[in-house]
């Protein structure tokens, strides 16, 4: 079985990596959209025609199931890729409400994510009707700290000391990173906070695919794609997913220019 993963750069890998490790035989075709990151600050209309896009290439490949590793895609074009597409579209969200569901000890969870996502209040809105208190907080810097491979020493730290210790501070015991860039600064948010528990989208994805029986068998075929040249993809495509080659494609191939 053929699975498309797409998201708009370097945070998808994380799910990436963490499917390709738990579904070996799985044929996987990943699509990062490095020529237009990131997603979380464009509008929502935007964000439906980009992942429109994103889809209708991976598609191309005889796809069987589709994960959209993006939180603000999750939030926003999760229902209309489902309107066009037979195959099961999943998003990161659900996976992440019913993870975070399982952790919490005291039903108060914070979610980090980019504007768009936690404007969409798509995380807030599923945890409210499981009685849960939603503490939100957009971390905008976040992406591009990711971006530039400053994951961790003090500079990640004072910037994630910015965002989080107000969340801290409600209380939270549960902390969903609403964007899967957010992972790579998992050490750092827990070296800060240990006592905190995180869900991580990556994780939270597997483990959902694990509980509805998904199962993906293929030939193992790996490829990944990127809309535009960028560093900081590379570097860190080496660091999660090692050697597998980066193909560009020109941005035409997906839409209309």
């Amino acid at each position: 079985m053929s699975i498309g993963i797409f998201d708009s750069g370097i945070g998808g890998l994380t799910v990436f990596k963490e499917i390709a490790k738990e579904f070996p035989l799985a044929d996987i075709y990943y699509l990062g959209d490095t020529a237009r990151v990131p997603y979380g600050n464009k509008s929502p209309e935007t964000v439906i025609r980009y992942s429109l896009e994103a889809a209708g290439y991976l598609a191309g490949f005889g796809i069987e199931a589709l994960i959209v590793a993006c939180n603000t895609a999750s939030s926003y074009a999760i229902d209309k890729l489902r309107d066009n597409f037979d195959f099961p579209v999943i998003g990161v969200v659900e996976p992440g409400v019913e993870m975070a569901l399982r952790h919490t000890k005291n039903g108060k969870v914070g979610v980090i994510g980019t504007q768009a996502t936690i404007r969409s209040n798509s995380y807030k809105n599923l945890l409210e009707k499981k009685d849960i208190q939603v503490f939100q907080k957009p971390c905008p810097l976040f992406v591009p700290l990711v971006e530039e491979g400053i994951t961790e020493g003090e500079i990640a730290k004072l910037i994630v000391k910015e965002y989080l210790d107000e969340l801290i501070e409600k209380g939270i015991d549960t902390l969903i990173l609403g964007c899967t860039h957010y992972p790579l600064l998992k050490n750092t948010i827990h070296q800060l906070y240990p006592h905190i528990s995180i869900v991580d989208s990556s994780q939270a994805i597997v483990e959902f695919l694990h509980e509805h029986n998904i199962i993906f068998k293929g030939t193992g075929k790996r490829k990944i794609y990127i809309t535009d040249e960028a560093e900081s993809f590379k570097k860190f495509k080496e660091i999660l997913v090692g050697n597998i080659p980066v193909e560009r494609i020109d941005l035409s191939q997906i839409c209309s220019l």
